[in-house]
C-alpha cells in the first residue's frame, strides 16, 4: 500500500502557508511511510521531539483498481470510497525543509501521522467535487472544507499520480488540506466529519 499525499491544494491554505493566494504549476505530491497510517480509532501519540504538530483535515480517497497513466475522463473508475483523515505535519521541522529545499519526508511521514477514519462508498455521494467535511476538537469545529474548493480535482490528481506510480488497490489519496490548520495538544479529542456522518475519532495522548 502507497500513501500519496497532495501539498497547497487549497488556494486559501496557501495563503494561510505564504501570505498570498495561488496554484501550483502542477500538483504537488509528496508520500508518506506506511508505518504513517494509524487508524481504527487508535490514539494519536504526540512526539516530544518534532516540535508544534498541526492538524491538516483532508478528503481521503481509496483506490480500487490496478491503473498507471490513467486518462483523466476514466479516472473515476478507479476508486470506490472516500473518508476523512488527518495529515499531521510537524510544522517547524516543514518550514525548515522548505527554506533549505530538502523533501518533506520526515515532517509528513513520521509513525501516525497518516490518520485515516471509516470508509464511505463514493455512491453515497452526489459527486466527489462536492464533500463537505470538517474536523472537532473537544467539540468545537476547528476546520472546514469543501472538495469543490480543490486546486487540481480527484480525477486530476489520479491523471497526474499514475504517470509517476503504478496505482494499485488499497492504496491512498490524501487530497490536500483547506484553511485553518493548528496544533494539537495531548488530551484533545479528535472527530472528522463527512457531512453529518461521523468517521473519524480519536485522543491524542
Amino acid at each position: 500500500m502507497k500513501i500519496f499525499a497532495v501539498g497547497m491544494n487549497y488556494a486559501e491554505h496557501n495563503k494561510e502557508l505564504d501570505g498570498a493566494l495561488y496554484k501550483p504549476e502542477e500538483p504537488v505530491i509528496f508520500t508518506k511511510a506506511d508505518s504513517s497510517l494509524l487508524k481504527d480509532g487508535k490514539p494519536f501519540f504526540l512526539p516530544d521531539d518534532l516540535g508544534r504538530i498541526d492538524y491538516e483535515t483532508e478528503l481521503v480517497v481509496r483506490i480500487c483498481r490496478l491503473g498507471k497513466s490513467i486518462p483523466q475522463r476514466f479516472a473515476h473508475r478507479y476508486y470506490d470510497a472516500v473518508t476523512v483523515g488527518i495529515d499531521f505535519t510537524a510544522r517547524e521541522l516543514q518550514a525548515r525543509l522548505r527554506r533549505e529545499g530538502k523533501p518533506w519526508d520526515l515532517c509528513k511521514g513520521f509513525d501516525g501521522a497518516a490518520v485515516i477514519g471509516e470508509w464511505v462508498d463514493v455512491a453515497k455521494f452526489r459527486d466527489i467535487q462536492a464533500i463537505h467535511f470538517r474536523l472537532d476538537i473537544n467539540g468545537n469545529t476547528v476546520q472546514e472544507g469543501c472538495s469543490a474548493d480543490m486546486l487540481y480535482k480527484v480525477d486530476e490528481l489520479i491523471a497526474y499520480i499514475s504517470r509517476w506510480f503504478t496505482l494499485k488497490t488499497g492504496d491512498l489519496i490524501y487530497t490536500g488540506t483547506p484553511v485553518g490548520v493548528g496544533p494539537v495538544s495531548i488530551d484533545d479529542h479528535l472527530t472528522g466529519w463527512l457531512e453529518d456522518r461521523k468517521v473519524l475519532e480519536f485522543n491524542v495522548k
